[in-house]
């Protein structure tokens, strides 16, 4: 919670001073750095979950919600990649301290490097869930647009 605080001081600070150029504020030290920290999750929060509150900054391109090894439970943080560094900046500004599913959370700048054996997790995951896509060959997907139009036409063109 004292972080928490510390950093809204930090950025009450700025705005009471009248900073606003980027190159003088707290953040400017992360601007090569686009991984956020998300601590004092709900356990029951998802990827999914995180990914659709903090989507609201920026386009998230990396979470990573950290689980337990064993039991494969999360731990209750989280790193998350955006896009652009600027919506870093946003999610930290305007994220940090509220409360999301019921627990106070923590959002701050990271320095945060994926692990090697856990890209290749993801990617394989990716593989596993792309070999089960339906692929539908060009042909019949013209024919079924086709089709859709066909059913889509004025249903009163009769009377």
């Amino acid at each position: 919670m004292n972080q928490i605080r510390a950093i809204q001081r930090i950025n009450e600070t700025e705005l009471n001073n009248g900073i606003l150029s980027p190159s003088l504020s707290w953040h400017e030290e992360y601007k090569n750095q686009a991984y956020i920290f998300i601590g004092g999750l709900n356990t029951e929060l998802t990827e999914g979950d995180i990914l659709t509150v903090f989507a609201q900054y920026g386009v998230p391109v990396d979470v990573c919600l950290v689980r337990d090894r064993e039991t494969g439970n999360s731990r209750g943080f989280a790193y998350l990649k955006y896009e652009d560094q600027r919506s870093t900046i946003l999610a930290i500004d305007n994220l940090n301290g509220i409360k999301l599913a019921g627990r106070v959370i923590k959002v701050d700048h990271a320095w945060y490097t994926p692990r090697d054996d856990l890209l290749h997790y993801r990617e394989a995951v990716r593989k596993e869930l792309d070999k089960d896509k339906v692929v539908v060959p060009e042909d019949r997907q013209i024919m079924a647009s086709q089709e859709m139009t066909n059913e889509l036409e004025d249903p009163m063109r009769n009377v």
